[in-house]
């Protein structure tokens, strides 16, 4: 959903979903993940599970695997993650614990649930 604006449309499809249709992650080329947008954007959802069910921060691990083994980071100046801040699955620091982020900056909104991240 944080791709919406700079993509000018609907919600792009997910890894994580587009992997299902296809059988599995590995099933799944570059080009059929990530969108390009507003000034050359280049953008992926990773996706999850429903509310409630499952791990969602396996959706972060399995999307930024596979972005890493398809060549997604070459030749870009910045990556931005968008996630969220809880860590029950892990998932969601996986940019953080294994140094894939140089900088990090956390944003919370006025919303009392941000709280609980």
């Amino acid at each position: 959903d944080s791709t919406r604006l700079i993509l000018h449309a609907k919600a792009q499809d997910t890894i994580l979903s587009l992997a299902a249709n296809a059988g599995s992650v590995e099933d799944l080329e570059l080009e059929d993940v990530m969108k390009v947008g507003y000034r050359d954007i280049r953008c992926v959802e990773s996706g999850g599970p429903e509310p409630g069910v499952g791990c969602a921060g396996r959706g972060v691990i399995t999307s930024i695997n596979f972005l890493e083994e398809n060549g997604a980071y070459e030749d870009i100046d910045y990556v931005s993650y968008d996630v969220l801040g809880d860590v029950v699955c892990g998932g969601f620091a996986m940019p953080i614990r294994e140094n894939k982020a140089q900088e990090i900056y956390i944003v919370m909104s006025g919303e009392m649930m941000a709280m609980y991240a």
